[in-house]
């Protein structure tokens, strides 16, 4: 049995682990922001706001392998409780506070897309018009703000009163939300925001995915190259100019067409001028020279990536259709237990069971894998509202509200991460490390029963084996699973797609995103200096 020392030794490590990872999540966080963020264009709020929505996205995608060591941490490896887990209320203590974590995360996860991010997002957007009444209107538009959001996407019964004020109606969904049935409907506004999530996760991670290796394989244009190519270009375009502005020498006006052409020529010239800046700036940069020495190890890791996404391919294939051929079916929500085709991610995780900590270190990889592919997903495409381009995600250049919607996508994706880890290891998801004893009798030696060593799975008694709060968080409602199985399909679809198209794209530019038709001299100026 262990002793009070040796708990506390054991106590103060963790707390000092978390504390190390909260302080290496937090400057991470506020490097990358600072990274893209406008110098220009900056406002304190909006940059706390996407520091801390980053920062809660990535302390909820790690709340699934804390998940998964706590329930099988309770266990030794020979498949008996540990002491101090031996009691059931023990336990149940332990499943309701991880529980709780993730009803709490999630929670702010919805306080942030819904209610916070949009507040300083429309903040920022009129923080330059007069308005003596600024702050009551604000007050009441958040309060009819909550009122609604809660209405829609929280099935809670309706105040007795209708003719209560907005303040009142929210603290009424308020104690509704902490009555026995509160948490039921949380549970559902979540699964349905992680819908969302889903279709981000479609869009941006499986793109990322395909998008990220190749480019650290293929790399970027040689900016001598470059050069010299935007140099003939220049050389063109200002022929062309001249040629134009030779017909009206005489002083007879130029024609609509021509008039057209010579702005639009003007336009592009101003353009190459910006790119030739910044490629003699980029030429002159030490990052160039040492993304020149670091050219092999961009190749490799680019392969490893490449490698990674196609494991998951297969396995997320795999996955899907061991459900389309065993599970109970739609009305079920494409349930099953267990693995009845070879996983090839599922056996590699139980095969690093014995080495302690490798799965863990496996799986906490894996969720940082897809948050980092997201954000790559979302830097290469920008953000976007169906086919409109909303805003671009380029360093030191990007908006505000670009970052806050950055964030808000990250939040909504991290919500379907966990149905997709689960998706790609669902038995050690369920079950992480656990074993059990199995008492397995011989006929032969006289009915003799032997105590057998066995991996956990869906044939194992309920009181021998703990199941994650994930899982049973993820299928509390049978309709969103059925969902969420159809947009893993389109997952595999999108990252086919994504994968043929980085193929046949060429190597990017060395200045890639940096100067734009539509971009401002003001910014450029900004990025110069």
């Amino acid at each position: 049995m262990a002793t009070p020392v040796a708990l506390l030794s054991e106590s103060v490590l963790g707390w000092s682990i978390f504390t190390i990872v909260l302080l290496v999540i937090v400057a991470f966080c506020w490097v990358y922001i600072r990274k893209y963020q406008s110098r220009q264009e900056s406002e304190v709020i909006s940059t706390i706001t996407a520091i801390c929505a980053l920062a809660i996205a990535l302390i909820t995608s790690a709340l699934l392998p804390v998940d998964i060591f706590l329930v099988s941490f309770m266990k030794y490896p020979n498949g008996t409780y540990k002491e101090w887990a031996a009691g059931n209320e023990t336990r149940q203590q332990i499943e309701d506070t991880v529980l709780y974590g993730y009803y709490t995360l999630y929670s702010i996860i919805l306080f942030c897309v819904f209610l916070w991010i949009p507040f300083v997002y429309f903040y920022y957007e009129e923080k330059d018009e007069d308005n003596s009444n600024k702050c009551l209107s604000v007050n009441d538009d958040i309060m009819t703000y909550m009122n609604f959001y809660f209405r829609t996407f929280v099935p809670l019964e309706s105040p007795p009163n209708q003719n209560s004020t907005q303040w009142e109606k929210v603290q009424y969904l308020f104690e509704e939300l902490g009555s026995s049935h509160g948490l039921a409907a949380l549970s559902f506004s979540i699964s349905s925001l992680t819908l969302i999530g889903m279709l981000a996760v479609i869009t941006y991670t499986a793109y990322g995915m395909s998008v990220l290796p190749l480019n650290l394989i293929k790399g970027t244009r040689s900016i001598l190259y470059e050069r010299l190519e935007n140099t003939e270009d220049r050389e063109e375009v200002e022929h062309q100019i001249d040629k134009l502005k030779a017909k009206c020498a005489d002083g007879r006006p130029l024609s609509m067409r021509d008039r057209r052409n010579l702005q639009d020529l003007e336009a592009k010239l101003q353009v190459l001028h910006r790119r030739s800046r910044h490629l003699e700036i980029a030429e002159r940069t030490c990052c160039n020279k040492v993304g020149s020495a670091l050219r092999p190890m961009k190749i490799l890791l680019g392969v490893f990536f490449i490698l990674v996404a196609l494991l998951f391919f297969v396995t997320l294939f795999i996955s899907n259709l061991d459900k389309a051929l065993h599970s109970a079916g739609i009305s079920t929500g494409f349930i099953i237990f267990g693995t009845n085709l070879t996983n090839p991610l599922n056996e590699l995780l139980l095969a690093l069971q014995p080495v302690f900590p490798l799965d863990y270190v496996l799986i906490t990889i894996i969720t940082m894998y897809f948050v980092f592919t997201s954000m790559a997903g979302i830097r290469n495409m920008g953000i976007w509202f169906f086919w409109i381009r909303l805003y671009k995600i380029r360093p030191q250049r990007t908006q505000p509200q670009a970052l806050l919607f950055l964030c808000m996508i990250l939040l909504l994706i991290v919500l379907h991460t966990s149905y997709m880890i689960y998706s790609l290891a669902p038995q050690y998801v369920m079950y992480g490390s656990q074993k059990y004893l199995l008492q397995v009798r011989y006929p032969s030696q006289g009915n003799h029963s032997t105590a057998v060593t066995k991996i956990c799975d869906a044939d194992a008694p309920e009181d021998q084996c703990t199941v994650t709060r994930s899982y049973l968080f993820l299928h509390r409602f049978w309709f969103f699973s059925t969902i969420y199985y159809f947009g893993n399909w389109a997952f595999l679809v999108v990252f086919l797609i994504g994968l043929v198209v980085s193929c046949c794209k060429g190597k990017k530019s060395v200045i890639e995103g940096e100067v734009d038709a539509d971009d401002s001299d003001v910014s450029d100026d900004e990025y110069v200096h």
